[in-house]
């Protein structure tokens, strides 16, 4: 090997490490905080809030936790949700900070922006925090418009580090700010199935307004986070048949399938693959009328129920927390329709019967599915997620492997 390509192999390896690290890189908060009990009221927030997929999705974040004591001072305010998010969003720093970097601040102090400032929610440079190492390890966090007499809080450990993704750190009270704090008005009234007559489902909106406890549970959820999937006109049209044949207690699960008490932003649907439930899922030990979420190589996005397939056609309506997606398909659970399963494997050789044995020829076409002999729904979106990490790993090393190879050639 000569020297230019020594030098050349010398700077491409590490680069080719921390790519794979990245790409290879996943972290969920809620698990992350649910090992440790004392942080349970921030994790709850966190999702009441929507925040914690926020956090999830992010490839480079730091999140201020602060216990259940800090936690119950910040409740006993009564914020609404929003105001709740805004104040906690304060607490998820934009950049990397973990315990070795936190002491050895260039300057001994830096500002760094918050979610609050990032989002645009923050007026002016209330979002940023103020983030100072003072003398013998003491680390301080401070908003910008920090009231007078209010004292900052201080570093107390660190929970999780992912360098240079995630990390998780305990702070002793929550971040003052008089903007986060500041009332929020609430949203403008939302009609969904005004949105869903002007965009091509007309026929799903008539059979919400036509089930009035469907249409009520649907603007229920719409306050905690929403997304809802209607079906085209001609989609709605080609499943009546069927839709006439259910019991009224079937159409009503049938309808609520269709919305994720969750907002998902198209660009969150694309990222967090997997199993969601849905308003028609049952509290049981195992999740009822869930189905997957999956994005394609072109992506798009599918909804896959293990009876039919559904593709995103269009957005109807994408303002937090609702949104709203045509599909071109009627979503069918598999709890009230045969699931279609792959083609059989080609029949193995024909093998002698041994006697006194008899063949099990009886099996019916109702046995080819059983919910209780599925995979949980854990262990699919599990699957889903080692899947895309294998996709990502390998398109990666390819990439890098193609680029190395030209320059060890150069």
């Amino acid at each position: 090997m000569s020297r230019p390509q020594q030098i050349l192999l010398t700077l491409f390896l590490p680069l080719l490490l921390l790519s794979l690290s990245q790409t290879c890189r996943a972290h969920n908060i809620t698990k992350i905080l649910a090992q440790h009990p004392e942080f349970s009221q921030f994790n709850h927030y966190l999702t009441a809030t929507r925040l914690a997929s926020e956090i999830n999705r992010r490839l480079t974040i730091t999140v201020l936790a602060v216990d259940n004591s800090a936690m119950s001072a910040l409740v006993a305010r009564h914020f609404t949700l929003q105001t709740m998010r805004h104040v906690l969003s304060l607490h998820i720093l934009v950049d990397y900070y973990g315990s070795k970097k936190l002491h050895q601040l260039s300057r001994s102090s830096t500002l760094s922006s918050s979610l609050f400032q990032a989002t645009g929610a923050a007026p002016g440079t209330t979002g940023y925090v103020n983030i100072t190492d003072h003398k013998k390890g003491h680390v301080t966090f401070s908003t910008e418009d920090l009231p007078d007499g209010a004292s900052p809080a201080t570093y107390v450990k660190s929970i999780k580090e992912f360098p240079y993704n995630l990390s998780v750190i305990q702070i002793s009270s929550t971040l003052t700010s008089p903007e986060a704090e500041a009332p929020v008005p609430p949203p403008a009234p939302v009609n969904i199935t005004e949105l869903m007559y002007a965009k091509g489902c007309k026929a799903f909106a008539d059979l919400l307004l036509a089930t009035s406890d469907v249409e009520t549970s649907f603007e229920d959820n719409i306050d905690g986070g929403l997304t809802i999937f209607c079906p085209i006109d001609s989609a709605v049209k080609s499943f009546m048949p069927k839709f006439k044949n259910l019991t009224a207690p079937h159409k009503s699960s049938i309808l609520l399938y269709h919305g994720v008490p969750v907002y998902y932003s198209m660009q969150q649907l694309k990222s967090n693959n997997g199993v969601v439930n849905t308003l028609a899922t049952g509290g049981g030990v195992k999740p009822t009328y869930t189905f997957a979420v999956k994005d394609a190589v072109d992506e798009t996005v599918t909804l896959n129920t293990k009876v039919d397939e559904a593709s995103i056609k269009a957005m109807i309506h994408d303002e937090d927390p609702l949104s709203i997606y045509s599909i071109d398909k009627f979503l069918q659970p598999k709890e009230m329709f045969k699931a279609v399963l792959a083609p059989a494997p080609a029949p193995a050789a024909h093998k002698k019967k041994k006697k006194g044995k008899a063949t099990d020829d009886s099996s019916s076409d109702d046995d080819a599915y059983s919910p209780d002999s599925a995979p949980s729904d854990e262990d699919t979106a599990d699957k889903d997620a080692a899947g895309r990490i294998a996709i990502e790993y390998t398109s990666v090393f390819s990439a890098i492997l193609v680029a190395f190879a030209a320059l060890l050639a150069f």
